[in-house]
C-alpha cells in the first residue's frame, strides 16, 4: 500500500452509500487502500461499510473527537509500523471521484520531493430538481483551485472570492501551482510530514486546521500544490451548513489560533502580536455589521470566538 485514503465519518451513512462505491473502485486501480475512521456513529455506518465493502478497512473511534482529533487518532493507526504508506489522503464522505483522480496526485508527489501537501481542484456537486446530484463545472467553496490567505489570515481561493465561486473554464489548468493551503475535504500529504508536524492541531476541533497544517509545512520549507489534472466533486455543508453559528465561531477562533501558531516564527513575536490585534479589530467590525443587519447569533459567535481564543492563549 503506497497510499492510504482515509474518510473520517460521523453519521454519514447516506453519503457513504452514495459515494463510497466510486471511491473504492477508483482506488482499486492504484496501490491504495481505503479506510473509514468512524467517530462513534449511531446511524449504522460501520455495519453498512462492513457488510457492503469488506475490502475497506474500518478504524473505530470511541467518540467524536472532531475533524482534528479524529484524523489524528486514525492516521496514527494507519501510519504505524514498518509497512506505513508513503502518502495519506484525507477525504470527506461527501466527495465524488472518478477513475484517475488519485494518480496525478501520487505522480506529482513522486516527482517533486519537496512537495509535502497537494490536492485536486474541487468542483461543486449540484442537486437537480429530482434530488439526484450532478457534477458541476463551478468551483466548490471549500477549496476551489487551491487556497490563499490575506496578511491577516482571511482565507480565499483561486476560483473563489468571499462566497462567490467561478466557473472552471480551464483558467488554472496550465500547470500545477504552489498555493498557501489545500482543503481538508481532499488533501494528500506525506506520512513523514504528518509525523514531523504532529498531525493537525487538536485544539481546532474542526475548520481552518488544514490551513494551519499547510502553513506549518510551508514554514519548514515544504511546497503545497494544487494539481489541475485531478478533479473531485464536493457536496459541502453536510455536517455544518454555512450559516451555522457554531461553524462561524470555529472559523473566527481558529483563524486566530492559526495566526498565533505561525506568525511569531515568520515576523517575530511583537509584529505578530500587533497583526493579531488588528485582525481582532477587523473581526469586531464584521461582528458589528452582523448585529446591525439583524444577525445577532453571528455577532455572538464572533464574540465567543474571541473569548475562547484568549482563554486558550492564556490572555
Amino acid at each position: 500500500m503506497k497510499t492510504a485514503v482515509v474518510i473520517l465519518n460521523w453519521n454519514t451513512r447516506d453519503y457513504l452509500r452514495r459515494w463510497l462505491p466510486g471511491l473504492v473502485s477508483s482506488c482499486g486501480h492504484s496501490d491504495a487502500a481505503v479506510f473509514v475512521a468512524d467517530s462513534a456513529s449511531t446511524d449504522g455506518s460501520v455495519d453498512f461499510v462492513r457488510e457492503n465493502f469488506p475490502q475497506t478497512r474500518i478504524i473505530p473511534l470511541d467518540a467524536n473527537y472532531g475533524f482534528t482529533g479524529g484524523y489524528n487518532r486514525a492516521i496514527a493507526q494507519v501510519t504505524e509500523g514498518a509497512d506505513a504508506p508513503e502518502y495519506v489522503v484525507l477525504i470527506n464522505s461527501d466527495i465524488e471521484v472518478e477513475d484517475g483522480w488519485l494518480e496525478p496526485l501520487t505522480e506529482y508527489m513522486d516527482t517533486h520531493p519537496r512537495c509535502g501537501v497537494c490536492g485536486p481542484k474541487l468542483h461543486k456537486l449540484e442537486q437537480a430538481d429530482d434530488g439526484t446530484f450532478v457534477r458541476g463545472q463551478r468551483f466548490e467553496y471549500a477549496g476551489a483551485a487551491g487556497g490563499l490567505l490575506t496578511r491577516h489570515g482571511y482565507p480565499y481561493c483561486r476560483g473563489r472570492i468571499l462566497s462567490h465561486t467561478s466557473v472552471d473554464k480551464g483558467q488554472y489548468d496550465s500547470a500545477p501551482a504552489d498555493v498557501k493551503w489545500i482543503t481538508g475535504a481532499c488533501m494528500m500529504t506525506r506520512s513523514s510530514l504528518w509525523r514531523e508536524l504532529g498531525g493537525l492541531d487538536d485544539r481546532f476541533f474542526a475548520h481552518m486546521e488544514e490551513i494551519d497544517y499547510c502553513w506549518r509545512a510551508r514554514r519548514l520549507g515544504w511546497q503545497v500544490s494544487c494539481i489541475p489534472a485531478s478533479t473531485v466533486w464536493h457536496l459541502g455543508g453536510g455536517t455544518l451548513p454555512q450559516g451555522s453559528p457554531f461553524k462561524l465561531k470555529l472559523n473566527f477562533r481558529n483563524s486566530l489560533l492559526m495566526l498565533a501558531n505561525n506568525l511569531p516564527g515568520e515576523i517575530g513575536p511583537e509584529s505578530a502580536e500587533r497583526r493579531i490585534f488588528f485582525r481582532m479589530v477587523l473581526d469586531g467590525v464584521i461582528a458589528c455589521i452582523y448585529l446591525l443587519t439583524g444577525r445577532k447569533a453571528a455577532f455572538d459567535a464572533v464574540k465567543e470566538a474571541h473569548k475562547e481564543f484568549k482563554q486558550m492563549q492564556g490572555i
